[in-house]
Formats: C-alpha cells, structure tokens, sequence
C-alpha cells in the first residue's frame, strides 16, 4: 500500500468519524432540545394550574363577599320591614290606648264597668277580705257600686259578701294628660289585693289593654301584614 492509498484510508476514516460525531451531536442537540421543550412545557402548565388555582381562590373570595354583602342586606331589609311592622303595631296599640281615655267620660258607663271590674277581680282572688285602689277620680263611682258589686260577687261564687276596704291613701296614677306625658298613669279600673297583700289582681284599663293585646297580636300581624312574623 503507497502512501496515497495510506492517505485516502485516513481521510476516509477521519470523515467517518467526523460524520459519526455530528451524527452524536445532533442526537444530543434534538434530545436536549425535545428535554428543554418538555420542562418548558412543565413549567407553562404549572405556572398555568398555579394561575388557574390563584383564580379560582379570588373567584371564590368574591363570591363569599357576595354571598355576606347579600346576606347582610337582605338581614337589614328584613330588620328594617320588622321595625316598620312593629312602629306600626305599636301605633296601633297608642290608639287604642288613647281610646280607653273615652271610656270613663261617660260616667253611667264606666260606673257599670267598674262594677263588673271589681265582681271580677273578686271572683279571681276569691278571698274574704281585700283592699282595692282605685284612682282620686273614680273614688265616688267606686264606692257607690261596692254593694252591688259585693252582692252580685257573693251570689256568683255561693259566699258572703267580702269585706272591700277602699285604700282613702295611696291611689292608682291620674289619667295621662300634657303636664303628666311620661310619668305613671292609668287609664282607669281598680287593683284588688289580699289583705296581706300578697295576692294582686290588676284590672286596669291599661292592664286589661295589655293583656287582650298580647293575646290578639298574633291575629293582629296576620291581619296586617299576611302572615304571622316572630
């Protein structure tokens, strides 16, 4: 072998190994590049589910605070609608409160119904004895249907007539007027009291008012207002 065939042969494995090298250099450049693709893949769709996440929490921050701000408006609407209802209610109840100022104007009237009052009261206390109050006004009226109302008492309940003592010191609060707006009143009726005192019947106009209110308030929402409120 002359030294051109030495040459070729050289040459030939010198591009041999060349092509080989480019060949494994290629491999390595399309690996490292299809690698570099993948992890920037990998990094978009983290970075994405890291911003999808951080979205939804927001969305879901903002649908709370709707969900609270709605909550609370509709809890002031409905405050607002009870307070309204009761302002109205209560109206009412000062109507009629003003009211009852007419029933002892007329004295043949509310002479009768203070003897009922009294026959009452006595019926519930269903003692022998009792002290009753009435107001400075009423006195003369009270005093002139204590017989019958004794009577009338003792007939109903098979006993003797009780012992009334009419309190001549301490009497129930005057009517309510401009100089006394605020201060104790009473619409009118007695108190009767064991004589210990420890038995009390209130049978106040005002009392009687409060009672057949609280009764009738239920009844007197639906009437109003289409439905029984609490």
């Amino acid at each position: 072998m002359n030294d051109a065939d030495v040459s070729k042969q050289i040459q030939q494995m010198v591009r041999f190994i060349r092509q080989e090298a480019e060949e494994k250099a290629n491999e390595i450049n399309v690996s490292a590049e299809e690698e570099f693709n993948i992890e920037k893949l990998q990094l978009v769709e983290a970075e994405k589910k890291k911003i999808r996440q951080e979205y939804e929490r927001k969305e879901k921050q903002v649908e709370v605070r709707k969900k609270i701000e709605y909550s609370m408006q509709l809890n002031a609407s409905r405050i607002k609608v009870l307070q309204a209802q009761d302002d109205l209610v209560s109206s009412m109840k000062e109507e009629a409160a003003k009211e009852l100022l007419r029933v002892s104007s007329d004295h043949h009237l509310y002479r009768r119904l203070l003897r009922d009052l009294i026959v009452q009261s006595l019926l519930r206390l269903k003692e022998p004895a009792v002290l009753l109050r009435c107001r400075k006004e009423d006195l003369e009226l009270v005093e002139s249907v204590l017989d019958a109302a004794k009577d009338e008492y003792a007939e109903k309940a098979g006993v003797y007539p009780p012992e009334i003592i009419v309190d001549s010191k301490v009497y129930l609060p005057p009517a309510p007027s401009h100089h006394n707006a605020h201060g104790p009143h009473c619409s009118g009726g007695v108190v009767l009291a064991s004589r210990d005192g420890k038995i009390v019947f209130e049978n106040t106009l005002d009392a009687r008012l409060d009672v057949a209110f609280r009764k009738k308030l239920p009844e007197i929402r639906k009437r109003l207002f289409g439905q029984i409120t609490a």
